[in-house]
């Protein structure tokens, strides 16, 4: 309560939207979650509006998520997770900000705490079709869509999604298209995912962190990046498997991040100096070999690595991988 009373009174005070220029609206759907599995907290959100994931999506570990859109106040994302950390659940934090807010019916807000409590407002004068549905620790919400079918389909795919957090709110956003969407089009997207819990380590915290900026289709593109983020994120693992000594478990790491990324020749290149590093010719030296007759130019690095102990100083291993 301490922090939570100073913190009150900074957010009164605080004339939100005054003092501004003309605003244009930024016409959007979006999702915000927590999945009840993992506590890990998301937005997802596509606009036609250039780099949405710059505005729209906010979220804090251990907190919560929040999505601030139509005519975009980007402070209730900063307030709004600062609200829920003092200790006030999402609807408490969501009705604090707009009796802040003098021009609160153009605003369209969404908030999830950690433990699942959600909230949504559509002002009056946000334009049409514009809408929320507030569902068991999600909310979907859109303004300025083809038709008033948007935020009810969401709801439907979330719930009926398969898969992880990403998933469910990338057939979320599929979902709004499929029934027209934004009137004017696409252009941005961005999916925002962090952990439920903090772990004092914040790099290690934020799971997804993906923006398409301008695109003709932008989910087709953040379904793709999402699979690049899960691809390096293997890679990641089957790295400190390699660490631990674990070459199994790191085999099937770095197996995985090949399939949902064979065209990324990096990737097999760092598994094939890791093995060779530990020893491990015989699984090494057939990688290399597929890097270098698909791009040549990684060959040239063996030497490199081997100047700051990346690889062995042995003449004759590193002869013997620059043969392949």
């Amino acid at each position: 309560m301490r922090l939570f009373v100073p913190l009150m009174l900074a957010v009164l005070s605080l004339p939100l939207g005054a003092g501004e220029g003309p605003r244009r609206p930024v016409h959007t759907y979006s999702i915000v979650a927590r999945d009840p599995v993992t506590g890990d907290l998301g937005v997802a959100v596509q606009s036609h509006w250039f780099s949405v994931g710059s505005a729209v999506p906010w979220a804090e570990p251990g907190v919560g998520a929040v999505a601030t859109q139509s005519f975009t106040e980007p402070s209730y994302g900063p307030l709004g997770l600062a609200l829920m950390k003092a200790g006030k659940s999402a609807p408490e934090a969501l009705r604090a900000l707009l009796a802040a807010d003098g021009d609160r019916e153009v605003r369209q807000v969404a908030m999830v705490d950690a433990q699942g409590r959600a909230a949504a407002h559509t002002g009056a004068k946000c334009i049409q079709a514009a809408g929320h549905e507030v569902g068991e620790g999600f909310t979907v919400e859109a303004n300025l869509m083809d038709q008033a079918t948007v935020w009810p389909a969401m709801a439907r795919a979330f719930r009926s999604a398969q898969g992880d957090l990403a998933d469910r709110m990338l057939a979320a956003l599929r979902a709004a298209q499929a029934e027209g969407g934004d009137i004017r089009g696409r252009q941005s997207a961005a999916l925002l995912i962090v952990k439920g819990k903090a772990s004092g380590q914040p790099w290690n915290d934020r799971l997804f962190d993906l923006r398409v900026e301008d695109s003709p289709d932008p989910l087709r593109e953040l379904d793709r990046l999402i699979r690049l983020r899960r691809a390096y994120r293997y890679m990641d693992e089957g790295d400190g498997f390699v660490t631990a000594g674990k070459w199994g478990e790191a085999k099937s790491a770095y197996e995985a991040a090949a399939r949902l990324a064979p065209g990324i020749w990096e990737m097999p290149f760092w598994q094939a100096v890791a093995l060779a590093s530990g020893g491990r010719w015989d699984e090494a030296l057939p990688l290399f070999k597929r890097v270098f007759a698909a791009e040549p130019f990684w060959k040239r690095l063996v030497p490199r690595l081997a100047e700051v102990d990346q690889l062995p100083k042995d003449p004759g291993l590193l002869k013997a991988i620059e043969a392949q």
